[in-house]
């Protein structure tokens, strides 16, 4: 390592501020870096990318990891008045807004609620069952 810092040419305006470094102790540099860190915002540990290299590709993994969903209206189903009501009901819409959604459900699938926690999801789509009416969690 101190090979690699033989190489390292330092800009003049950088060496005053290098050797000072350079004299500081391990556990001295550890509480520097701390500081920094605080007084900066920033954080020295190396950013980590999510990467699925060792992932399996299946989607059953990638389900498993995602933590908000969209929910979409694919179908309404017989039961229309029960659907705009469980809309009225998830989303705090009113009477017109969700009648509206329904509708227009009927020609082409509508996302209800954008970012939904999965326990939330879950529970809308039961709803969403129960009247007759056909979603997807995205």
């Amino acid at each position: 390592m101190a090979e690699e810092m033989e190489k390292v040419e330092v800009p003049e305006k950088f060496k005053k501020l290098v050797d000072e470094i350079e004299k500081l102790t391990i556990l001295e540099l550890a509480e520097l870096v701390k500081i920094l860190e605080k007084k900066f915002g920033v954080s020295a540990a190396p950013q980590v990318v999510a990467a699925a290299s060792g992932a399996p590709a299946g989607g059953e993994a990638q389900a498993e990891e995602k933590s908000s969903y969209n929910v979409i209206l694919a179908t309404v189903g017989e039961k229309k008045i029960d659907v705009i009501k469980v809309v009225r009901d998830t989303t705090q819409k009113g009477l017109k807004e969700a009648k509206d959604l329904v509708d227009a459900a009927a020609s082409a699938p509508q996302v209800v609620k954008e970012g939904a926690k999965k326990e939330e999801a879950e529970e809308m789509k039961k709803k969403f069952n129960e009247a007759g009416a056909t979603v997807e969690l995205k």
